[in-house]
């Protein structure tokens, strides 16, 4: 028998390592902010209720959030026991699992959230399972103390003897217990502590103390690593990225140097891709098989089929869409721009809020002229067309199916299928002059 989910995230801190105006745990890692890295995971378990509880800078969280969860405000802060209790409310006439997750610990992931529902529900019934893991080094951590799979005891590093501290086995802070049992625990929490503060951690004690009993489930350390500082923000990033490079290249892409290759959280990687050094993809992209990223390049909200070459140098901007064995060479940069089966811009180019047409070629210096200070408007180049160097396109205009632009023209009415436009200034020739104009003034010069 299933029985309903709810998550509570803790989300309240004020974050002060951080030294940040934005919330902690809206810091991005591979571009998707911590928070919201969590809220995928515990959206695969489709729970009943998600209820995250702010306090500093809320109004941040609500717009990230953006409705998909309940919020609940702590004020004042007295503690992880009391910031749970904040939840309440929003779970007045719940019936079933709960779990207690941290906004700054974004990695669970939803196996391991299940697993701890699984431990709930199992035919012993513990009061609370406990998340645990052993970190290499188990500095302040509180430790778990068990006899098999149950916890005898919670105790904080502070308060623990040295036979405690001896224990590898430490608290993530996560749980999960049953609705009913979780409310009734925490009422009985107190703040009888040097900090005066209500902790989650007593409502184990406590169980144990009626003669309950409480169950771990252990994860790796990666999954419950808390973030706190912009050293740790960068030390997760790092560690996520390590891990996903890892995944590319297991799923048959081909990365040289895969310690300069820089992810986001949804990058796409069909087969036999090959990478070169120093790419970085930003969210939103999706590359198919057989495509061959070349040094240096930056790729965020595109769509890249089978067969197409980008780069070196090249940035292909948010709307950018390639179709099949389409080619972006050095130093150009694309933003909405759809180009067509084999389609080509090899050089130092400008295409934005633009369709090109298959098999078109689009030479070095050309440039979409697409925004008159107010507004952004189309250019549409036609299958076939050939663009000549040092153009400028200035929408809106279209260019026709098979026409020719000549290098160095300034385009600004449309140009029909298989047609020529030569767009140039006539050009004025001075026989002699320039020798007449330099002896001049290296007479001027010398004072003569």
């Amino acid at each position: 028998m299933t029985h309903p989910i709810a998550a509570i995230i803790l989300a309240a801190g004020k974050g002060t390592r951080m030294k940040s105006d934005l919330h902690k745990v809206l810091h991005p890692i591979a571009g998707r902010p911590m928070l919201l890295h969590l809220m995928a995971s515990v959206d695969e378990l489709n729970p009943a209720k998600k209820v995250v509880i702010v306090g500093d800078k809320a109004d941040q969280l609500e717009s990230a959030l953006g409705g998909t969860a309940d919020l609940a405000v702590q004020e004042p802060q007295l503690g992880t026991g009391h910031a749970v209790q904040q939840a309440e409310a929003a779970l007045a006439g719940f019936d079933g699992d709960v779990l207690i997750l941290y906004g700054d610990v974004p990695f669970v992931p939803a196996a391991t959230m299940q697993a701890m529902i699984d431990r709930l529900n199992a035919p012993d019934a513990p009061a609370v399972v406990v998340l645990a893991f052993e970190p290499a080094d188990a500095q302040q951590y509180g430790r778990v103390i068990t006899d098999g799979d149950r916890v005898t005891k919670m105790v904080e590093h502070k308060d623990a003897t040295e036979a405690e501290r001896a224990v590898r086995l430490c608290n993530s802070g996560l749980m999960a217990a049953k609705s009913a049992d979780l409310l009734a625990l925490l009422a009985r929490v107190t703040d009888d502590n040097a900090a005066k503060e209500f902790y989650l951690v007593d409502i184990v004690n406590i169980a144990n103390a009626d003669g309950r009993h409480c169950a771990v489930v252990k994860t790796d350390p990666y999954d419950v690593a808390g973030i706190n500082s912009r050293a740790e923000l960068a030390a997760m990033e790092g560690e996520w990225q390590a891990r996903r490079r890892v995944q590319a290249m297991a799923d048959g892409a081909s990365l040289i140097a895969p310690e300069t290759v820089w992810f986001a959280w949804d990058t796409v990687l069909g087969r036999d891709v090959m990478i070169e050094p120093n790419v970085f993809f930003g969210p939103g992209v999706t590359v198919a098989d057989d495509v061959k990223i070349r040094a240096n390049s930056h790729i965020e909200g595109a769509s890249i089929a089978a067969g197409c070459e980008i780069g070196p140098f090249a940035r292909l901007r948010a709307g950018t869409i390639l179709e099949e064995k389409a080619k972006i060479g050095n130093f150009v940069e694309t933003k909405k721009a759809h180009l067509g089966q084999g389609a080509k811009a090899n050089h130092l180019t400008y295409l934005g809020d633009v369709t090109v047409g298959a098999r078109a070629n689009i030479g070095a210096g050309t440039i979409t002229c697409n925004y008159d200070g107010y507004f952004k408007y189309q250019t549409v180049i036609g299958e076939n067309a050939f663009i000549g160097s040092n153009s400028a396109l200035i929408a809106p205009v279209k260019i026709g199916r098979d026409a020719i632009v000549a290098a160095g023209s300034a385009v600004t009415i449309d140009v029909a299928d298989g047609e020529l436009r030569l767009v140039r200034g006539e050009q004025l020739v001075k026989p002699g002059w320039a020798d007449r104009f330099h002896d001049a003034m290296r007479k001027k010069k010398a004072g003569k």
